[in-house]
């Protein structure tokens, strides 16, 4: 292999910068532009677009494998294109309104260079091009980039630029690195500097300056003048690969990740991102580097990091994508077909997917001026017999959200949801390591198995789930972490399946303080029915058959459009007007009532959370519909969804009594309540709010009003108020 020639590579790199000129603009150097903004302070990044490098190479013969060595020798070809940069840098068009620190160190040195040149002739003092740099040179992944796992990174790669995807495990502190160290001398004041490349270095241990080499005496002592040398922005990320890559049998790997400049704080705990960096070797040091011997452990130095999901505050939708989402809005069932487009290939479970839609959209926090918070973020707990397809929609709700995390109850410790202390592999010190819970701030925690959790781990949700907070006062560490997340629970009942002769609390086998922290406890039974197990197993068939869900009867939204629709949607805060009060008290204290009355037989647990569980269910509903307040309609949707939510448990008990069409049940349910009130004619709202009320929706309303008018049971006004005929 023939020595390559650096400064050949040196004169293509200067070309590039110089002759590139990208499509999108013709006339103006894409680089010198950038040159340009850089030497007039307006930026601090140097981005070399690997795309464009083979756009180039491909028009110039003799660039031909430019890429290739670029690629397999990462770190060398940084500091030539630095060097190169340096050279054709343009002179700065922007005068500065003021000298900053910089300036004044960069001035004095060059002063203090001039005159040691001058009168010694002494080249140790000069400066190194690194500390006259403000800019950074980062290499950006290409189009044709392989992405990788972390796994398939091998010692074959090393100084390689690779490409790879993996979850964020472990973010740490920004530090300060030090990058060009300045030593000051005390017997003569000459200042030296030494670049410094790895993470440790020997300092300088004699003045090489003429007048302490040709004294008598011993030299003077060097110090590190810390206000003189440079210091660029340190962090160490831990990256894991993700749970689909791992092979079976194995765990799932680990990477550490060091980030630079710009690049920091641009990673959090719990993100998926695509990073692409430079792989290298690191020895071990000090008493390690004797156990390790000739073994060194790795890293990869960051160049570019993209997330792979964008946060719902980070959002931003394209004018494009604004418009079709507001044709969409004006569908006749625009919360029908969202609701369908979660998860389409599970058959049924309309109301389910309608509350987990309610769940990605959220309510709206409250912050009041004593201090006190109310949280916005809602709670489902799924609770039903085997086989009713839990666990699939929780693992669809993980992808649907931009920040998911999907962990089992047996699973999982207290310690593991909440969070751990971990010492620093850097400095030694005890820090703390965010759970499940935590990695979810500002996201959705699917948590399966719900039930099989030990009692005291299940304890460690509480204050998650309200307060929305995680104490912690561990090894020294009294801190609070944020846990501002919704929490998503399938659970199965205490005997596996529901037994219909044991009271629901016994069924249900969750403890009061934690089960009136959900805002829906969704019971699904799996009872036998010849039509609807047939449907089902058709529908299975067509996906295994397929790969995909039969003919809809709609068209299901796409994953983006779903994700921009809801993160337009968490943009409004919508409030309840005070018109909406007495409605929404009656109905809350009707509730607590049918539940006194109930007795043991009640299939819930109604407290004050309830009312509040109503509230974040209608704002949701208004954040859905893109509204700024509330209407009687979403009060009277939020309700049917608390009744449907027990409304499988309800048919199963009722076996007994021969089953009525939903038609012919709204009617006897209107014609009871004008019996028990001795009137005969009914007003068409009244009947919208004792009926949404029973768990029936509008349409079936409307259906019946059309069918028992066409027979001459009731008259319709104008405004489809009833009145009945003799």
């Amino acid at each position: 292999m023939a020595i390559p020639d650096y400064k050949a590579e040196k004169e293509k790199c200067i070309l590039f910068l110089k002759s590139y000129r990208s499509e999108e603009e013709p006339r103006n150097s894409k680089y010198m532009f950038m040159l340009q903004h850089i030497s007039n302070r307006r930026r601090q990044t140097l981005d070399i677009s690997l795309t464009d490098l083979e756009e180039f190479c491909v028009k110039e013969e003799k660039f031909r494998d430019f890429v290739s060595d670029v690629q397999s020798n990462a770190r060398r070809y940084i500091s030539l294109f630095a060097e190169a940069a340096d050279d054709v840098m343009p002179e700065s068009t922007f005068a500065a309104s003021e000298e900053d620190s910089f300036d004044v160190l960069m001035r004095q040195r060059e002063q203090a260079e001039a005159l040691n040149t001058h009168q010694q002739g002494d080249t140790a003092q000069l400066l190194p091009d690194i500390l006259r740099r403000r800019f950074r040179v980062y290499f950006k992944p290409g189009v044709k980039c392989e992405m990788r796992s972390i796994r398939t990174i091998r010692a074959a790669d090393v100084g390689h630029l690779v490409t790879f995807k993996g979850i964020c495990t472990r973010v740490g502190d920004v530090k300060p690195l030090i990058e060009v160290a300045c030593f000051a001398c005390d017997g003569c004041g000459f200042e030296i500097y030494q670049e410094v490349l790895g993470e440790t270095f020997n300092p300088i241990g004699k003045c090489p300056s003429g007048f302490c080499t040709n004294r008598v005496v011993p030299n003077g002592q060097l110090f590190l003048e810390t206000r003189a040398s440079k210091f660029i922005k340190y962090q160490e990320v831990r990256v894991q690969e993700l749970s689909e890559d791992v092979p079976i049998g194995h765990i799932p790997r680990s990477l550490t990740v060091q980030v630079k400049g710009d690049l920091t704080r641009s990673l959090g705990p719990g993100d998926i991102v695509n990073i692409t960096g430079i792989f290298l070797p690191k020895p071990f040091t000090g008493f390690k580097a004797m156990q390790a011997g000739l073994v060194a452990n790795t890293y990869i130095e960051a160049m570019a990091v993209t997330q792979c999901k964008t946060r719902y505050s980070d959002f931003s939708v394209s004018p494009d994508v604004l418009s079709k989402l507001q044709q969409l809005r004006h569908e006749p069932d625009i919360y029908g077909s969202l609701a369908q487009s979660i998860a389409p290939e599970i058959f049924g479970h309309t109301d389910i997917k309608k509350a987990l839609l309610l769940l990605l959209c959220g309510g709206v926090k409250r912050s009041l001026t004593d201090g006190i918070k109310i949280r916005g973020d809602i709670h489902i707990c799924l609770m039903g017999d085997p086989g009713v397809a839990k666990s699939q929609l929780l693992k669809h709700i993980v992808t649907v959200a931009p920040r998911g995390v999907y962990t089992t109850g047996r699973g999982s410790s207290g310690v593991g949801l909440t969070a751990s202390v971990q010492r620093d592999t850097v400095t030694g010190e005890m820090i703390l390591e965010g759970g499940a819970l935590v990695l979810a701030d500002n996201g959705i925690c699917c948590i399966d198995e719900f039930d099989k959790m030990d009692e005291s781990d299940r304890t460690a949700i509480h204050e998650v789930m309200e307060q929305q907070t995680v104490s912690i006062a561990k090894a020294g560490i009294t801190t609070t972490l944020n846990a501002r997340t919704a929490v998503l629970a399938a659970a199965n009942p205490a005997y596996g399946r529901y037994n219909v002769y044991a009271t629901p609390q016994e069924n249900i086998n969750l403890p009061a303080a934690l089960l009136s922290r959900f805002d829906l406890m969704w019971l699904i039974l799996d009872t036998a029915s010849s039509e609807a197990d047939i449907a089902l197993a058709h529908h299975v068939l067509h996906v295994h058959r397929e790969g995909k869900p039969p003919g809809l009867a709609y068209s299901p939204i796409i994953l983006e459009e779903l994700r921009a629709y809801i993160a337009h949607a968490r943009t409004f805060d919508p409030n309840v007007p005070i018109e909406l009060s007495n409605y929404i008290a009656s109905a809350y204290a009707e509730m607590r009532q049918v539940e006194i009355d109930a007795g043991e037989k009640a299939m819930g647990y109604t407290t004050a959370r309830t009312l509040l569980s109503i509230l974040r269910l209608s704002e949701a509903l208004a954040r859905l519909r893109w509204a700024d307040q509330v209407i009687e309609d979403d009060v009277n949707e939020a309700l049917r969804l608390m009744k449907m939510s027990k409304v499988s448990l309800e048919d199963t008990l009722h076996d007994a009594n021969p089953k009525l069409d939903p038609v012919t049940a709204v009617y006897m349910a209107i014609r009871d309540w004008a019996d028990g009130q001795h009137v005969t004619e009914v007003l068409y709202d009244r009947a919208v709010t004792l009926l949404v009320g029973k768990g029936h929706s509008k349409e079936v309303l409307d259906a019946c009003l059309d069918e028992y008018a066409s027979l001459d049971v009731w008259v319709l006004d104008v405004e489809r108020n009833i009145t009945f005929v003799d």
